[in-house]
C-alpha cells in the first residue's frame, strides 16, 4: 500500500492528528513513596512507564539516551536491565548498572528503574558464586559452593533446553530461590527498585499454591524494606491467567502483559487493540489485598509491546505458528516496520483505548526494545530522534512526551 495513503489512512481510522505541544507545563503529580505505595502514586508510575531494553548496560548511546529521558520524562523505566541468560556476566554488568543508575537519578531521582529476573537459566550460572547472605536468608546452611543450573531445573525434565541452552528454572527448588534472592538483592543493592519476574506460570508448575512464590518474594521485599532507595521494590510478571493470589492477597504490586495486537486482515500491516483477542489482559487483571495493603477489584497493570521473534511469512496476514503474530512479526518488529505517521497515532489510539476500555490498564510506551525484521534487517528500536548519535532512531520520542503531557492536562 502507498505510505503516503497508508498514513492518511490512519489519521482518519485512529481519529485523531499528532500534535506538538511547545514545553507544556506539567501537573505537579505525587511520585513520592516509602516502605509502601498508594493507588494512586503507582498509577502516576504507571501513567509515565516506557521500556528501554538493556539501558544500564548501555544500549544505545547512553548520552542521547539521558537526553531523551529529559525530553519526555518517565517515571518508570521498564526493562532497563534484561538479564536473559549469559549469567558469568552478571557481576561486571551489577558495576555498571550502579554507575548509570545514579546518572539517571541525577536527571531525576524519582525515576523507578526495573529489571528482570526472568523464566531462563542456563549452564553459564554454574560460574557463579553464591554469596553467604543469601544462605542465611533462606535459613540454609552456609556453603562455600557456585549455583547449581541442574539443581534449578524441574526434576522431571519439564522444560529443559526449552531456550536452547538455557531451561525453564522450577521455582520450588531451593537454588532457583537462591538464585532469585541473589539477584533481587543485587539489583536492589545497585539502586534498581522494580523487578519483572517474566512468564511466572512456566516456573510456578510445582508451585500451584504459590508458596515458593510467596516465600522468595516476601524476602526479596524485606530486603528491600532496609535497603532499597526508597525501601521497597515494585514487583510484577506476566499474568496469562490474571495474576497471582495467594488466601485473598496479590503477589504482585503491578501486573504486566503484552499488548496482544490484533492484524486487520483486510487492511494490510494495519491492526487494532480488542478485548478477548487470544489471551489479552484487559478486563481480566485479579484483585485482591496489595503488598502495600491497599484492597482493589483489579490490580493496575501495564501493557508492553513484547518481542519474540518473527515468523516466516513477515508482512502476511494469518502467519503460520504462533496465533499472536502480528502480521507476521513480534508487536515491537511489527510497530518498528510502519510508517512514521502511522506508528505516532497508533500510539496515541492504543494510550486512548486502553484508558476507556479499562482503566485498570496503562501502556508502557515503546522507548527502545529488541527487534526481528528480515526485511529491513533493523534489530533494534529506538523512539530517540535521529541524530548523529542515533541514526537509526526512528523519531517517536516527542510523540510519547505529547501524548503524557496532554494526558495531564485532561
Amino acid at each position: 500500500m502507498n505510505i503516503l495513503y497508508k498514513s492518511l489512512i490512519a489519521v482518519c481510522v485512529v481519529g485523531i492528528s499528532v500534535t506538538s505541544f511547545a514545553n507544556p507545563p506539567a501537573k505537579k503529580l505525587n511520585y513520592k513513596f516509602k516502605k509502601t505505595i498508594s493507588r494512586e502514586v503507582l498509577e502516576n508510575y504507571l501513567d509515565r512507564s516506557i521500556t528501554m531494553q538493556s539501558l544500564l548496560i548501555g544500549r544505545g548511546n547512553f548520552d542521547d539516551n539521558l537526553r531523551m529521558i529529559k525530553n519526555i520524562g518517565p517515571k518508570l523505566i521498564g526493562r532497563a536491565v534484561c538479564q536473559w541468560g549469559q549469567e558469568a556476566d552478571i557481576p561486571t554488568n551489577l558495576l555498571k548498572e550502579k554507575e548509570m543508575a545514579a546518572k539517571v537519578h541525577a536527571v531525576d531521582r524519582d525515576i523507578i528503574l526495573q529489571a528482570c529476573i526472568f523464566e531462563i537459566v542456563t549452564p553459564q550460572v554454574n560460574q557463579l558464586d553464591i554469596p553467604d547472605w543469601a544462605f542465611k536468608a533462606l535459613n540454609l546452611p552456609v556453603e562455600t559452593r557456585k549455583f547449581s543450573y541442574d539443581a534449578m531445573l524441574y526434576p522431571d525434565g519439564k522444560f529443559k533446553g526449552q531456550w536452547g541452552r538455557g531451561s525453564v528454572p522450577d521455582v520450588s527448588q531451593n537454588e532457583t530461590k537462591l538464585f532469585f534472592y541473589f539477584l533481587g538483592a543485587s539489583y536492589l543493592n545497585a539502586g534498581i527498585e522494580g523487578l519483572h519476574f517474566g512468564q511466572v506460570e512456566l516456573m510456578n508448575k510445582n508451585d500451584k499454591n504459590l508458596d515458593h512464590y510467596a516465600q522468595i518474594l516476601a524476602l526479596i521485599r524485606d530486603y528491600a524494606h532496609k535497603h532499597a532507595r526508597r525501601k521497597m521494590v515494585i514487583c510484577d510478571s506476566h499474568v496469562p491467567s490474571g495474576g497471582f493470589v495467594k488466601d485473598g492477597k496479590l503477589l504482585m504490586d503491578v501486573h504486566a502483559f503484552p499488548l496482544r495486537i490484533k492484524e486487520i486482515s483486510d487492511k494490510p500491516e494495519e491492526a487494532e487493540l480488542k478485548v478477548g483477542h487470544t489471551d489479552a489482559l484487559f478486563l481480566r487483571s485479579k484483585g485482591g489485598i496489595t503488598p502495600s495493603g491497599w484492597s482493589c477489584e483489579h490490580l493496575p497493570y501495564i501493557v508492553e509491546f513484547d518481542n519474540y521473534g518473527v515468523s516466516k511469512q513477515p508482512s502476511q496476514p494469518k502467519a503460520a505458528g504462533l496465533s499472536i503474530w502480528v502480521w507476521g512479526y513480534d508487536e515491537i518488529s511489527w510497530y518498528a516496520h510502519q510508517p512514521a505517521a502511522y506508528r505516532q497515532n497508533w500510539l496515541h489510539y492504543a494510550y486512548d483505548w486502553v484508558k476507556k476500555t479499562d482503566p485498570n490498564g496503562h501502556v508502557e510506551m515503546p522507548g527502545f526494545r529488541q527487534t526481528t525484521s528480515p526485511l529491513d534487517k533493523k534489530r533494534w528500536y529506538y523512539a530517540n530522534n535521529k541524530s548523529d548519535a542515533v541514526p537509526d532512531g526512528h523519531g517517536d520520542e516527542d510523540t510519547i512526551r505529547d501524548i503524557w503531557a496532554a494526558a495531564e492536562e485532561k
